[in-house]
């Protein structure tokens, strides 16, 4: 089962539980050759359930690939490569690293590099950073892949330690390419709101607050927001506010549909139905297609837009990918 769609956030102890488990049941296969084949497959289910449950911790990746490599199945061993690279990103410099070459003879070693260079605990990953590593950080960043879910906790996790460096513009910047990745990240994004807010820039953390409260209708941020700088307004000057202009929140989505259109581009070539049906409304053409090619995050700024701009029709496109992205 895919651990992106299991998990909303790491489970470390869970993740301890299991990977100690694995590490039981390797000791015994070393002591009792005569069912080391058991012992050793009840070690990589463990070893799995580790890297399921608490995918940042290290020790639970390199437990699984240990016991691949101790079963010979250098094909599993890749499989693990592939989807810690993925969890890193799915930088393609470092999947073409998969490719011809002997897992069992080179697996662990790639996985120790990995490690190396990219750590998955944000301070250890952090300590490492030189001003030129961060500074090719953040253009590598603008190129990687995050839908994947797993990785966009991975480098929230760094953001945020930026962040907390006093970085604040280079967060803010990173910040949209993980949130058009995956819009319904409703934490970042009331991280982000909570920073523009701290800024004082009004327009901005109510976009935020208000994404958030579009997601998930229950957490009141952008009303209390409202509130609050209402109530400040009131002590000092009489001015109203009401939200950002029109023009504000359709650049706002506009650029996060952009942002979004990294991962993946809808194809140009239309069939002589879909011409036809352009020539009366492009964006719902657009809109239909997003949707049938699984483009959930395009596809939610893009009808927002719309329906912020006007047309009432695209509520229904925006509330159907918006279940998408849930």
């Amino acid at each position: 089962m895919d651990s992106a769609s299991v998990l909303q956030h790491p489970r470390r102890n869970l993740g301890s539980r299991h990977r100690s488990q694995a590490d039981r049941f390797v000791k015994l296969a070393k002591k009792d050759p005569s069912r080391m084949d058991d012992n050793l497959a009840w070690a990589e289910q463990n070893a799995q359930q580790a890297v399921l449950y608490d995918f940042t911790d290290e020790r639970n990746w390199r437990c699984l690939a240990e016991i691949k490599h101790m079963r010979g199945d250098g094909d599993g061993l890749a499989l693990v490569l592939e989807d810690l690279f993925v969890v890193l990103g799915r930088d393609s410099n470092q999947l073409i690293q998969l490719k011809d070459i002997d897992h069992l003879e080179m697996g662990l070693e790639l996985l120790e590099a990995a490690f190396l260079t990219d750590s998955l605990e944000p301070e250890n990953w952090f300590s490492n950073l030189n001003d030129d590593d961060l500074v090719n950080f953040a253009k590598r960043c603008k190129g990687l892949d995050f839908t994947d879910q797993r990785a966009n906790i991975i480098y929230g996790r760094r953001l945020e330690r930026i962040r907390s460096a006093g970085h604040e513009d280079m967060f803010i910047d990173l910040v949209h390419h993980l949130l058009a990745h995956r819009p319904a990240n409703y934490e970042l994004w009331m991280e982000l709101g909570r920073l523009h807010e701290r800024r004082n820039e009004v327009d901005q953390a109510w976009l935020c607050y208000d994404h958030v409260q579009q997601i998930r209708p229950t957490e009141l941020v952008r009303d209390l927001f409202l509130q609050r700088l209402k109530g400040a307004m009131d002590g000092k000057d009489t001015v109203p506010w009401s939200g950002p202009s029109l023009e504000t929140r359709s650049d706002f989505l506009d650029r996060m549909q952009n942002l979004s259109q990294n991962v993946s581009e809808v194809t140009d070539d239309v069939s002589k139905e879909e011409k036809e049906a352009i020539r009366v409304d492009p964006d719902l053409v657009k809109l239909q297609k997003l949707i049938d090619s699984g483009d959930a995050a395009e596809a939610f700024f893009m009808a927002r837009s719309l329906f912020t701009s006007g047309e009432d029709w695209a509520e229904e496109w925006m509330l159907k990918a918006q279940s998408m992205l849930d």
